[in-house]
Parts: structure tokens; sequence; C-alpha cells
């Protein structure tokens, strides 16, 4: 192992988080900076999965011609707001040349076996004790249909995650009571995919934040990278709005805003907003199981206190504007799927949003820059963020620490070409 360092973390989200608490266990000297206040925004808006199932990477075929489709219809699930902007106009294109098969079956073994990973570290810091008690259930999750189409094509995803060792059942509505009693479903069938886990999202984070603060990491909100710093050649720093900040390695962990960062260093980084809206229903729906709503393109988790219902894919560039159709439709799907669930007005108008940062390839972005050897990029997570946080935590500090990576991390190279 490396003798300790000096690490910068810009991104206080999970994956931020996460390599702050895997360094700081290597006894690394850690500081965290992030723009926010820290109580807001993907992580915090998620559903909350740990999720081996979706082993499907966003690119995949058929998705470019869905986002035309549905480019003038802004309540639509995947929406792509038209605009003339470069960056957009690139990624676009890779990610049309990453939507082939052959692409997405290469993909699938690998975004599994993160995630698996990921979901074994969850499970360690839920052992270690050091964030306390944290709610975080094992009940799997459940792939709700209404029509045959929607059926027999997540019945070929069933087929390929059983083949890749996970365990999957088909339930019919009679099956469908036995996990999920007191609601009335307005569904055909489910696939409940017996391998994912879920939690509630703000209490990790608020203990996590807690837990790095007591154990000596530094966290600085409310301060934004203006600048990076660079002394003959190499990285040794940033300037935020408020100080300087030196450190011997650096991690961009900063989500959507992270390719805004890596071009200062001359990095390009392929990386879209995709904006996720949630809405959080505190009186009781009955609703005990995870699940995907199929058809609606929507994800409702039971969590710690209320349900939440989340979803849609919007590229708009970033910006945390809240577009009211799009809540709107999260509600309706909501009542769709489960008769008698009428989601009250006052929690639509509380509807939050999180911008997820999506690669073109549905794969994430961790490694070291070739450009500058102690710069490290962890991002590109697009929905499978909550569920991959702490995987790439670990492997960014196995590689700040120069030990054997605990996976094979060359599909995720920030230098990968589309």
């Amino acid at each position: 192992m490396a003798s300790n360092k000096s690490v910068l973390i810009v991104g206080g989200g999970i994956v931020g988080l996460s390599t702050a608490y895997f360094l700081q266990k290597k006894g690394h000297d850690v500081t965290v900076l992030d723009m926010s206040n820290m109580d807001s925004g993907a992580s915090y808006v998620n559903a909350g999965y740990i999720t081996p199932s979706h082993i499907v990477p966003l690119a995949s075929p058929g998705m470019i011609s869905k986002g035309i489709k549905y480019m003038f219809n802004s309540s639509s699930p995947f929406y792509m707001k038209p605009r003339l902007d470069l960056d957009f106009m690139k990624w676009a294109w890779y990610f049309k040349k990453s939507s082939t098969k052959e692409k997405v079956q290469q993909a699938m073994p690998v975004i599994m076996d993160i995630n698996l990973l990921s979901r074994e570290l969850y499970k360690a810091i839920w052992d270690s004790g050091d964030l306390g008690e944290f709610h975080m259930e094992r009940k799997g999750l459940l792939m709700m249909y209404q029509t045959k189409k929607e059926r027999d094509h997540e019945k070929e995803v069933a087929d390929r995650a059983r083949d890749m060792g996970l365990v999957v059942n088909h339930l019919d509505l009679d099956g469908l009571s036995v996990l999920e009693p007191n609601v009335e479903l307005n569904v055909k069938g489910a696939f409940h995919y017996e391998s994912d886990w879920h939690t509630t999202p703000h209490q990790i984070m608020e203990r996590m934040i807690k837990h790095l603060q007591k154990s000596g990491v530094k966290i600085h909100k409310n301060e934004t990278v203006e600048d990076v710093i660079q002394t003959d050649g190499k990285l040794t720093g940033v300037q935020t709005n408020k100080s300087e900040y030196a450190a011997d390695d650096v991690v961009f962990a900063a989500g959507s805003w992270t390719s805004n960062l890596s071009k200062k260093l001359g990095v390009r980084l392929p990386l879209q907003a995709g904006k996720g809206y949630r809405i959080n229903v505190e009186t009781p729906t009955n609703i005990s199981m995870p699940a995907i709503l199929m058809e609606a393109k929507m994800a409702v988790t039971p969590m710690d206190g209320f349900t939440r219902f989340a979803g849609t894919m919007e590229f708009s560039g970033i910006n945390s504007k809240i577009r009211k159709e799009r809540v709107e439709a999260i509600a309706q799907g909501a009542a769709r799927y489960y008769k008698g669930v009428k989601i009250p007005d006052s929690d639509k108008q509380n509807a939050q949003c999180g911008l997820r940062p999506v690669s073109p390839d549905g794969l994430p972005y961790i490694g070291t820059s070739k450009k500058h050897k102690n710069l490290h990029i962890a991002t590109g997570h697009a929905m499978m963020g909550w569920s991959l946080g702490p995987a790439t935590g670990k492997l960014i500090t196995e590689l700040i620490s120069e030990e054997k990576l605990s996976m094979n991390i060359d599909p995720f190279n920030p230098h990968r070409k589309f």
C-alpha cells in the first residue's frame, strides 16, 4: 500500500461520501467539498435501490428512437429537450453508437458484478455499526407489467439474469397477492428479482456525514470549485469561491457537474444530466414491496415513514426546474397500477428532483486520468448511483492506496472510446 496521502474529494453525494469512508479507513487525510448544503440532490431523491437486477444499461437498442418519439412530449418518461448544444449532440451520437445488442450483452455481466460488490459493501457498512441503525431491507424488487409487450421484454431480461446466477421468479396475480396482500393491483403479473435490497437514502446520507466528521474527515459545504491548481503539469489542488485546498490526490465525484470540472484540465468526459423526480407520500399506502411499474417507467419504494414514487429521465441540461406535467405523470402512473392510491396535491407540490450523471453507454466512469496520475474520476452512474456508491468508493480507494482492485475496472475507463 502507498503511504498515507491527503485526498481532496469534489462532490458530497453517495459516491463522494463512500470514497471518503473507505479512504479514511485506510488512514488517508480526507477533505470533501460540495457546492450544496448536502441535504438535496440525486443522492437524496432516488428510489433507494441496491439493485443487481438492473443489468441492462440505459443505452440499449431502441432508446434513441424512443427519445425522438418523446422529444416533444415533456410529460413522457424519457424526455430529451431539443436544444443546440454541442456537448449534448456529441453525447447523443455516442449514446446511439452504444445502443447495440452486442454492447448491451458485454455490459450486462459488468453491471451485475459491480452491483453485487456494492451490495456486499452496504452490508459491511451495516455490520460495522459505523452508521448506527438505518433502514435497509432485503425484499427483492418487483417488475410489474400491464401488457404482454412489457412481459415479453422483461422475460428476456429475467432469463439472462437467471443465466448469470440471479434468482428471478415470475408471479401471476395470486402470487403477487401473497407478497403484496394489502393493495389492489391493476397489473397482469410481475417478475420478482430476489437479489435486490432497498433503503431510505437520506438516513444513510445523514448518518454517513456525521460518522465521517467524527472520524476526522473535513467536510466543507456550499463551496464551489472555480479553478484547478497545477504546478509543473501536476494537479496540486483546487480553488473554491471561499478558499484554496492543496492535496496529493484529487477525486472528481461531482455527479453531473464532473465534466465541467474535468474540462478545466483538458479531460473530455461525455456526460449529461438526467433529471429524475420523486414524490414522498406520508399517508399510509399499504404498499410493502419495492416495484418498477414497467409501462410507466417509474419506481415505488416503501421507505421508513413514507412511500416514495420516483421516476422519469429528462435530458434538459443542468437545472433544477420542476416540470409540473412530469410530477403529474408520476402521480397518474401510481393511480394506474395501485387501485385506491391517490397522491395528495400537497405531496405533489413538495416534489423534488435530482440530476443523475449519465454516460453515453450506461457504464460509470471509474478510474485515473491519463493526463494527471493523481486525478481520479468517479461519476456517470446514471440510475445506479445509489446502488453503486460504495463499490465506486472502494475501487477509487484501492487505486489511491495502490492496492489490488476488487474487480477489473477497464470497462469503466474514463478515457474509453465510444
